[in-house]
């Protein structure tokens, strides 16, 4: 734990602080959770001048986030694209592939997601380089 602190401490010393969120459950509820605390850490941040970076990681049932066929936050992602350059979207391909098999056909996402290889690899490795992983 004492690691992880001190690499927390050197990125807010250089105004520079990085997020990942996880979003999991087909819950429109969470969906809008993950969107209201990126959007909240993103404003306290640009108020006190600091850089912050947010990466979104949906994965399982979270991906529906990123699908612009069930998405039930797709008008309020198209917003956060672009107004929010500092939020980016990452889609689980484990999980795309599980649903393209499930559902016979590979499901459409919105332009704002980016392919990973696996959502939680991601997360793991995000949490390597001393990124803080929430999960609203």
């Amino acid at each position: 734990m004492m690691f992880l602190f001190s690499v927390t401490a050197v990125h807010a010393g250089e105004g520079r602080h990085q997020l990942a969120l996880q979003i999991s459950d087909k819950d429109p509820q969470k969906m809008n959770t993950v969107l209201n605390v990126a959007a909240n850490v993103s404003r306290h941040y640009s108020e006190l001048g600091e850089e912050v970076e947010i990466k979104i990681v949906a994965f399982n049932a979270g991906l529906h986030m990123l699908r612009s066929d069930t998405s039930p936050v797709a008008k309020r992602m198209q917003s956060f694209a672009k107004g929010m350059p500092n939020v980016a979207f990452h889609a689980c391909g484990n999980t795309l592939t599980a649903m393209t098999k499930k559902e016979g056909a590979k499901p459409p996402l919105m332009d704002v997601a980016e392919l990973v290889p696996a959502g939680v690899v991601t997360l793991m490795e995000l949490n390597e380089q001393g990124w803080t992983i929430v999960r609203p």
